[in-house]
Formats: structure tokens, C-alpha cells, sequence
């Protein structure tokens, strides 16, 4: 049986990182895309660089018709030969304004994709890995999540409620020997915060620079390691000292 790792939201930045980690580890890759597939494809040849497979799947997380006619197609036809052995739930977006000024699109938007995109994605691979009696669950949520920030209601309901849902699910499932962890990134540069003042925003870092992406995708392949046999329900913050 071929043993596969789904990153949601793999094409760029930090699930790219995911990705790349994951095929290092020897786990065949299938990263998920929600709209860009040249950068879905070159995910796909870093990965295959590995000596892995990797497959591109393009759905959008808060959709669940998207997942089913995708993912839910993919373990179909895949039956006893493929099996997802790693999910990491790292899809994501921000739509940062205050809360006076929210649209109910920009609530909805953000809460559908890490929050709603979470459970979906989770509920499809879950049974699979329950019924092997082996998988790794890891959610990448936020500093957000964890101390709330200004500007960012939305994204940090988004955040925390995949953080209650981390520790919830751990709780259901660790007897089955399927690990549930959240890491929750501070400030890191990718594509997300591109449009953050990095200068500015470091002088608050007691390391005084924003995280790599491949130093988050480091700490997610030791918790999707079977050297992670013993944590379930945590929270593992990756933020150079800015908030624990």
C-alpha cells in the first residue's frame, strides 16, 4: 500500500514547505490548490525531486461538493492501494479589517476556509486512518488564534476554533493511535504576510525576524513522525519568542 500526505492549500509558502518536508520523509504527496495550478506544479516537481509521487487536487476547502467530486474520487479509485496516512489542514486566507467595518463576506470567507475547510477535509480521510489504526492529524492555525489581534477578528475566530477542535478531536480518536496537533505560526514569511511591514513588525520579535516557512514545515514533519507517538492535543507555537 502506497502511504500519501494531503496538504491543503500546498501550492505556495508554507504548505510548498509542508509539502517539500513530507516528501523528504519518504510520504507521497497530494497537494491541494485552490485556484493557482503553475504554482500547484511546481510544488509538485519539488516534491517528485524527492523521488516521491505527488498529485495536484484542486478543490476548494469550503466547498463540500468541491471535496467530494475531488478528494472523495481520489480515495474512491484508489481503494486498498492508496491510503492518506498524514493530513495537514494548513488552508488558509485573511481578510483583515476591523470589526465596525466587516462585511459578512469577509466573516464568512475566513471562517469557511480554515474552519469549515477543516472539517470537511478531516471528516473525508478520517475513517480510513481510524479503521488502519494509524494517521496524523496536524492543523496550522495562528499566534491569531492563540492571543487575537487587532484587525484580524475573523481570522482569529478561525484560528481558535480549529484550536478547540484540535484538542476535541485528539480526545476522540488518540486510541486509535491517530495523532490530532495544531502549530501556530507567529509572523513567517510568505505570501500571506507580504504585505506587512517586516521591518517594523520584527522589532516586536524577541528574535527580531520573521520565521522561515521550511522552519514550520520542520516542527509539522516531527508532529506527522512516529516519533510523535505520545503528543495528541497540543498546540506548539513557532513564533521566535513573540507569545506563549
Amino acid at each position: 500500500m502506497e502511504k500519501y500526505a494531503l496538504v491543503t492549500g500546498g501550492s505556495r509558502g508554507i504548505g510548498r514547505s509542508i509539502c517539500v518536508k513530507l516528501a523528504e520523509m519518504g510520504y507521497h504527496v497530494l497537494i491541494n490548490y485552490k485556484g493557482n495550478e503553475p504554482e500547484a506544479l511546481t510544488t509538485k516537481s519539488l516534491c517528485e525531486a524527492k523521488q516521491v509521487k505527488a498529485e495536484i487536487l484542486k478543490f476548494d476547502v469550503s466547498s463540500k461538493e468541491e471535496i467530494e467530486n475531488s478528494l472523495g474520487q481520489w480515495i474512491e479509485s484508489s481503494g486498498q492501494d492508496k491510503l492518506i496516512e498524514v493530513l495537514v489542514n494548513n488552508a488558509g486566507i485573511r481578510q483583515d479589517t476591523l470589526l465596525s467595518f466587516m462585511s459578512d463576506e469577509q466573516w464568512n470567507a475566513v471562517l469557511d476556509t480554515s474552519l469549515k475547510g477543516m472539517f470537511y477535509v478531516t471528516r473525508m480521510v478520517l475513517n480510513p486512518m481510524l479503521m488502519n489504526r494509524y494517521g496524523r492529524i496536524v492543523n496550522v492555525v495562528s499566534l491569531s488564534g492563540l492571543k487575537g489581534m487587532a484587525g484580524q477578528v475573523n481570522y482569529s475566530a478561525a484560528k481558535a476554533g480549529m484550536i478547540g477542535a484540535t484538542k476535541a478531536l485528539a480526545q476522540e480518536i488518540a486510541k486509535r493511535n491517530v495523532t490530532v496537533n495544531a502549530v501556530a505560526p507567529g509572523f513567517v514569511s510568505s505570501d500571506m504576510t507580504a504585505d506587512l511591514d517586516a521591518t517594523e513588525l520584527s522589532k516586536m520579535i524577541p528574535m527580531k525576524r520573521f520565521g522561515k516557512p521550511e522552519e514550520v514545515a520542520d516542527l509539522v514533519g516531527f508532529l506527522a513522525s512516529g516519533n510523535a507517538a505520545y503528543i495528541t492535543g497540543q498546540v506548539v507555537s513557532i513564533n521566535g519568542g513573540l507569545y506563549t
